[in-house]
């Protein structure tokens, strides 16, 4: 019997949606559908969820759906998966919050590994990230 490892995702992070604009994104997702904005930026918005801790991101930075799973090291991740058969489709990238980087499987399913090294977004009392709240050690 091959020996337990801990689990590579630590969370589902966000699932991100693009838009064709970002006004027109917010009256769909939040007035219609009543996901409260947690942050916006000008050109992405996260939105909370009924449950959990995982943000729907709205965004007009390129015309791809991702989901973003967290991980406690990019770089070590992207190891873990390529040891494990699958590989590095590009990254990692500095993100704000940390590092971003798009592996995938054997199969060729895209995995968007996500960390949070740098911290979490600041944003002002309406929202607009103001910058990022540095993580403590």
């Amino acid at each position: 019997m091959p020996r337990r490892r801990p689990p590579l995702f630590r969370a589902v992070d966000c699932v991100r949606i693009p838009v064709p604009d970002l006004e027109a994104g917010l009256a769909f997702y939040r007035d219609a559908l009543g996901h409260a904005l947690k942050w916006r930026s000008e050109t992405a918005a996260g939105l909370r969820m009924a449950k959990g801790g995982a943000e729907l991101v709205i965004h007009v930075e390129s015309d791809r759906a991702e989901t973003d799973l967290l991980v406690a090291d990019v770089r070590r991740a992207i190891a873990r998966v390529t040891r494990a058969g699958g590989r590095l489709v590009a990254g990692p990238f500095e993100i704000p919050v940390g590092r971003v980087a798009i592996a995938a499987d054997p199969w060729g399913n895209p995995l968007a590994l996500l960390d949070l090294s740098k911290g979490l977004l600041r944003t002002d009392r309406q929202g607009r990230v103001t910058g990022v709240r540095r993580r403590k050690g």
